[in-house]
């Protein structure tokens, strides 16, 4: 017996309505180790959670009248593309059968009432017509066997199990209709003669008909799963490998991990990998929305599905099959379409009911005209009853929700939005506030060294002017005003290169600025032994660094204490980091440092202090500019009535230089994770429904935390892993595009909702006919029975407007 754990998704076959969404979400819940169940009407599949035998998932969905099979969600690209070509294939088939028995059931239908419209009544008043009708009738009765008998046969089922559908209610209004027109035909005595009219005619036109709604539903259902076509057939099906010398052809799932390709300019990148020779640009379109291709380098990642535009490049695989960015995008969007948003609730629980209800109301309404339609009761009683059963169906109102969710998920996805779950999507278009944090989310995320004042030894150690943006006299003057007191420190190279050493343990981008300065200006970084590394979230880095006598020749101001100083434990970070040290921060030195990097700060460079046990040594300075579209966007969320935060780690000049200039208000500086969180639940206890924005590892407990949180796809794979959306691309107008999409797509899902609930309020009052006592109206059956299809159509119809949304 194989256990799977957490969830497994399974295709359901014979689900007619949404009333069997209730009842094999029901059955599925009520088996030991299941957590939950979500059924997809419009996609016929169901995600159960839990640790679950699927052979007792698929036994508990057989006792109710109901075939299962497996889905694998873990299958690769390649097998979840051959997968799509068999279900459409299997679509395809169920489609042309659908239009087949429409056709068949049409060309009797129409003739007969052709006949009944403009040549003669439907009435049996002699014998002669009593043979012509039972010809008619055997011809009817040949047409119903291949056009309606999977209703039947669906019925018949549902009601062995003590159940009802939608194949329920088309059976017992078609056969209630034909049944009658039999007993006419038989025992015409047991009827008043102006009550013994046949309705072969109504039958076959209400099959027809609810066949022809049923393909057109399949045809438009067909195009929400477009998008996941369009990302499936990104994976190609060949590679061409480098062995030695040779280079050859292979099959895609021959790649192995680690094995060398050639891209060529024009091809398809098969699985992600690591540029080792060469440069191209690479459109990513199809996967992050970005519209212009992208220049990779030597070292650079390329992902599956991507396009190598003008260059030829040597990559490296680092991930196939299931494990490619391509493959985990298509599995996160499919388990999207799949989970269900709290807005469908209400849908779910009216659907559980409706098909008992919606029988009660017929015999109900078929009693009443019995008793109170005197010569004209039989045939109202039946009208009324077939029309009511027919028209009720709640195909629409299972379709509302999931329909519009699949186009929606598939949709962003196109936009480079990754949407994990349908109630992410729903929150996202009730948000009231944004949250930024700061550093790679409102800023590119590529800082660079702008400033490096260091306190000099008082002796006159060499300088270098060329790592700062102050000028040579008024260096000077600084130098002198930061050593007033005669200490014997450091000086500028040497703060650089040991920032660089502390630094190269931390993978946090203002430590990538740092390293990469350092390296520019050929500084030995590597030369130190750093040990006992930590990184203090929030505050900055610490370690213990050994400098060896060769890594300090090249310094300028090599001399008796030059070891001395580049050794011992040092730290570097904010302010804070320097209260938890001990440094005296009350010194003139430091608060003439303090005062500077307050200047700097204003200027939105964010200030780094190094030290060590006794003193401070100096600050590097760290610029990261403002993203282009960042007062775009902002412009956009304040017209949408959208509060706007911006809540960071960074030092409080430095974000108040930045919301100054983004012309925001409300902001939190010098926050750690938990103040983060602490500042989401004080906006969340004042009824405000947050919407975080982030993209470090110190931003993962705020998304979580926030009522959506939202990850920049280029983070860190913890903020990912937190978030409930997550942008492929490194706009900040994908922001944008995530809330209008869920705006967009809630909307439509609304108008589905009120669509259906206003179509079966006003369609079974009038079918039950409540105008007939007013206006003599009586609606036919056959119109009953257009209208049903007409509403799944509607409805399907509608949601595919969504495939025409537009990104910023």
């Amino acid at each position: 017996m194989t256990l799977q754990a957490n969830s497994i998704e399974l295709k359901v076959t014979g689900a007619g309505c949404a009333s069997c969404v209730a009842k094999i979400e029901q059955a599925l819940v009520a088996l030991e180790q299941v957590e939950s169940a979500q059924m997809n009407f419009a996609d016929r599949s169901v995600l159960v959670k839990g640790e679950c035998d699927e052979n007792v998932l698929i036994r508990a969905l057989e006792a109710i009248g109901y075939q299962a099979s497996v889905i694998e969600r873990l299958a690769s690209v390649e097998q979840q593309q051959r997968r799509q070509q068999q279900h459409e294939q299997a679509e395809q088939r169920h489609y042309h059968s659908l239009l087949k028995r429409c056709v068949l059931a049409f060309s009797l239908a129409i003739p007969l009432m052709f006949y009944s419209l403009f040549v003669g009544d439907m009435s049996i008043t002699s014998n002669v017509q009593r043979v012509l009708w039972s010809l008619v009738a055997v011809l009817s009765l040949m047409v119903m066997w291949v056009s309606a008998r999977h209703f039947y046969l669906a019925a018949w089922q549902a009601l062995l199990k003590r159940s009802a559908s939608m194949d329920s209610l088309i059976s017992l209004g078609t056969g209630a209709a034909f049944l009658y027109s039999l007993l006419v035909l038989v025992v015409p005595s047991l009827f008043p003669v102006e009550a013994r009219y046949v309705y072969f005619e109504a039958s076959l036109m209400i099959v027809a008909l609810v066949n022809l709604g049923l393909a057109l539903e399949a045809k438009a259902r067909g195009r929400t799963s477009q998008a996941i076509k369009r990302l499936l057939d990104l994976q190609v099906k060949s590679a061409r490998i480098i062995k030695g010398e040779q280079e050859f052809d292979v099959a895609l799932e021959q790649v192995q991990l680690g094995d060398v390709l050639r891209i060529r300019p024009g091809e398809q990148i098969p699985v992600d990998a690591q540029v080792l020779e060469g440069q191209s640009r690479v459109d990513e379109a199809m996967l992050s929305g970005e519209p212009s291709p992208v220049l990779k380098l030597k070292g650079d990642h390329v992902s599956a599905g991507t396009f190598n535009k003008n260059g030829s490049l040597i990559v490296q695989a680092s991930a196939i099959g299931q494990d490619t960015a391509l493959a985990q995008i298509i599995r996160m969007v499919r388990q999207a379409q799949n989970t269900k948003l709290p807005i469908a609730r209400l849908a779910d629980s009216i659907s559980a009911y409706f098909v008992p209800v919606v029988v009660s109301i017929a015999l109900i309404s078929g009693c009443l005209w019995l008793y109170f339609g005197a010569e004209q009761a039989y045939s109202l009683a039946l009208v009324t009853t077939v029309s009511v059963l027919i028209i009720a169906c709640p195909c629409a109102l299972g379709l509302a929700t999931p329909i519009s969710v699949m186009v929606g998920v598939a949709k962003a996805a196109e936009f480079g939005v990754l949407i994990r779950n349908g109630q992410a999507l729903q929150k996202t278009a009730d948000i009231d506030a944004v949250i930024f944090d700061k550093t790679g989310t409102l800023t590119l995320g590529k800082p660079c060294v702008s400033d490096i004042i260091s306190l000099l030894d008082h002796r006159g150690d060499e300088q270098s002017a060329k790592n700062t943006e102050l000028g040579t006299e008024e260096k000077s003057e600084t130098e002198n005003r930061l050593n007033d007191k005669g200490h014997s420190i450091i000086s500028e190279n040497e703060l650089l290169s040991i920032a660089a050493a502390l630094e190269l343990g931390s993978e946090h981008r203002l430590a990538e600025a740092i390293v990469e300065h350092a390296q520019a200006l050929n500084l030995d970084i590597n030369g130190f032994t750093v040990t006992d590394f930590q990184a203090h979230t929030g505050l900055g880095v610490e370690a213990c660094i050994n400098a060896s006598d060769e890594s300090s020749l090249h310094l300028a101001s090599a001399g008796s204490n030059a070891l001395t100083r580049r050794s011992g434990r040092f730290y570097l970070g904010n302010w804070a980091l320097l209260e938890q040290v001990g440094i005296d921060l009350n010194s003139d030195t430091a608060l003439r440092v303090k005062a500077l990097a307050s200047g700097l700060a204003e200027q939105a460079k964010t200030p780094m202090y190094l030290t060590n046990k006794q003193h401070l040594l100096g600050l590097i300075a760290v610029a990261d500019p403002v993203k282009e579209e960042a007062d775009l966007v902002i412009s956009n969320l304040k017209e949408q009535g959208v509060q706007v935060h911006v809540v960071s780690g960074d030092n409080r000049h430095t974000v108040k230089a930045l919301v100054s200039k983004l012309k925001l208000e409300k902001y939190c500086a010098e926050a750690l994770p938990a103040d983060k969180v602490t500042y989401i639940k004080k906006l969340q206890r004042q009824g405000v429904k947050v919407l975080m924005v982030g993209d470090g590892i110190n931003d993962a407990p705020a998304l979580a935390e926030a009522d959506v949180g939202m990850a920049i796809g280029k983070g860190t794979d913890i903020a990912i892993e937190s978030a409930d959306i997550v942008l492929m691309r490194d706009s900040l107008l994908a922001v944008i595009d995530a809330i209008t999409v869920s705006k967009v797509c809630l909307k439509n899902i609304k108008q589905n909702l009120w669509g259906a609930f206003i179509y079966n309020s006003l369609g079974i009052p009038i079918a039950a006919g409540i105008l007939y006592p007013f206006w003599g109206m009586l609606l036919n059956p056959m119109f009953a029975g257009a209208a049903m299809a007409l509403s799944s159509v509607t409805v399907v119809s509608n949601a595919n407007r969504l495939r025409f949304l537009k990104h910023h």
